[in-house]
């Protein structure tokens, strides 16, 4: 594995997100002296918070899996995940609406899942749903270790006995036939393909091997802290400060100060701040106008699809919501072609319905609820640019609230008393390119070692870290890539390693790992 040359005691992180917030508790527990940068007045970049007359919303992601890695990041300190966060796993993970009126709860414990497919479907699919379990088990063991939790240097990485287990296990096929291999009913199909528009990709043209995010989805555990999804950097922050970090809230980075191809300084529009490396975080575009330096490809990056977001607050909630509720249209294929092929928003919408104020009612007004409706749209590459959706979102805003009451939230739009649309506009106004906040898409031509990686070529001290590097988009990855970029600058195998602590370190995280 390629590291950074040269003196790397002082690093400083540009961004605190969880990408940053990852990178510095992994450097602080390897020994190195940590200054995180971050524009806003809080932590959590795209897992931000905004408060909407006392209804506390959550901007970004809404769902947690693999709370091992978080938990990492803590122990790379010497802290507890327990001791700053407080999980709930949810139980069922997902509620699911069909159009035709049935019902599914996804639980993802095997037991209680099978029993409900049963009654769902039949008992043949309940054994597909077994047989499924174990093949997402064997493709998430082998791709966790090889392809996902890896930094790579060249494609020749690739060519190991794994990948050759990875085209055993079906992984080159494509993902919605592979899982119409265990499981025949459709309607249970989508709910474990659709994750693949986390990545950017239609089901029935991603690789099987992007069923891992279905994995995590379905089957690792769905949890959700106390205080919303933003308590997860608040509580990175406050272990990173506690181990030693300083954080500049406020910042905005405005240049990157160099010697050759060392970066010497980063510069604020408040502050100069010295460094012997740097860690970026900020989306692509952002990175690499500060870098200078934009690496070529032999094809341009094509980008995810992207997402209006309704949060509503409202005096009302309606029964037959859990806590994360799919709600399906019943066009499928055609709603793919839609975002990614044609650029026309959802004619006949399937929805990710967030209530987080049915495990935490503290997010709300004494008696008030809270909705996160999120509606995938086409990214601004190939769908309406920034000013036509200034001028769509109110009618689609609109078209969402209709498709609401008639799918069993009727009267939604009378209930609402604070409100909040988001649209690629702000997405773009944010610095996402293509105004989609799930950055580039996971084909196969932007993934492993053909992905943007975090080390650029005439930035000797520089790492990327983020959802638009390796390994990916979504919370556990962003997770992962930031223990990488700390990899890359300190040597040791996932950044984890702590030569070094200082007793005073200690005390102020609670003792040892």
């Amino acid at each position: 594995m390629r590291t950074l040359h040269g003196p790397t005691d002082h690093v400083v992180v540009v961004g605190a997100g969880l990408a940053g917030l990852s990178a510095a508790l992994h450097l602080l527990g390897a020994g190195r002296r940590v200054t995180l940068v971050e524009r806003e007045a809080l932590p959590g970049g795209r897992a931000g918070r905004t408060d909407l007359g006392g209804y506390l919303v959550d901007t970004g992601p809404t769902v947690l899996t693999m709370p091992h890695l978080v938990e990492e990041a803590f122990a790379a300190v010497g802290a507890r995940l327990a001791d700053h966060l407080h999980l709930t796993e949810l139980h069922p993970a997902y509620r699911a609406h069909f159009a035709d009126g049935s019902r599914l709860d996804v639980h993802t414990r095997p037991e209680p899942m099978e029993e409900e497919i049963r009654r769902f479907a039949s008992a043949r699919e309940a054994a597909g749903y077994r047989r499924l379990r174990t093949w997402l088990e064997r493709l998430y063991t082998l791709q966790m270790r090889r392809f996902i939790d890896a930094n790579f240097d060249s494609p020749l990485a690739l060519l190991t006995p794994d990948l050759a287990r990875l085209a055993a296990l079906g992984g080159f096929g494509r993902m919605d036939a592979q899982v119409g291999r265990f499981i025949r009913d459709e309607r249970l199909r989508r709910v474990f393909t659709f994750q693949a528009l986390y990545a950017g990709v239609p089901p029935a043209r991603a690789l099987a091997a992007y069923a891992v995010i279905a994995y995590m989805d379905t089957m690792a555990g769905v949890h959700f802290p106390r205080g919303g999804m933003h308590a997860l950097p608040r509580a990175m922050a406050e272990a990173a400060t506690g181990a030693g970090a300083e954080i500049h809230y406020g910042h905005t980075v405005q240049a990157l100060e160099r010697t050759g191809e060392r970066i010497t300084a980063v510069r604020t529009d408040r502050a100069r701040i010295p460094c012997d490396a740097v860690v970026l975080t900020p989306d692509l575009p952002t990175a690499y106008r500060l870098l200078g330096r934009t690496p070529r490809r032999a094809v341009p990056l094509r980008h995810s699809p992207s997402a209006v977001i309704l949060h509503a607050g409202t005096d009302r909630t309606w029964s037959g919501l859990g806590h994360h509720t799919l709600s399906f249209g019943r066009a499928w294929h055609t709603t793919f072609d839609e975002l990614t092929r044609h650029g026309r928003p959802m004619s006949d919408p399937s929805l990710l319905i967030t209530r987080p104020t049915a495990t935490d009612p503290s997010l709300a007004p004494a008696g008030r609820h809270l909705h996160y409706v999120l509606a995938p749209c086409p990214n601004t590459d190939i769908g309406p640019g920034t000013q036509e959706w200034t001028a769509l979102a109110p009618g689609y805003r609109d078209h969402l609230l209709r498709v609401l009451d008639s799918r069993g939230l009727p009267g939604i739009g009378a209930a609402i008393e604070a409100e909040a649309l988001v649209t690629p506009v702000d997405w773009a106004a944010q610095g996402h390119a293509a105004g989609t906040p799930f950055s580039a898409a996971h084909t196969f031509a932007q993934t492993g070692p053909f992905r943007p990686r975090n080390l650029v070529r005439g930035a000797a001290n520089a790492v990327l870290a983020g959802c638009g590097t390796t390994p990916g988009v979504g919370v556990p990855t962003v997770l992962i890539s930031g223990r990488l970029a700390a990899a890359r600058v300190t040597g040791l195998p996932g950044g984890t390693r702590r030569p070094r602590r200082s007793a005073s370190a200690a005390a102020n995280t609670g003792g040892g790992a």
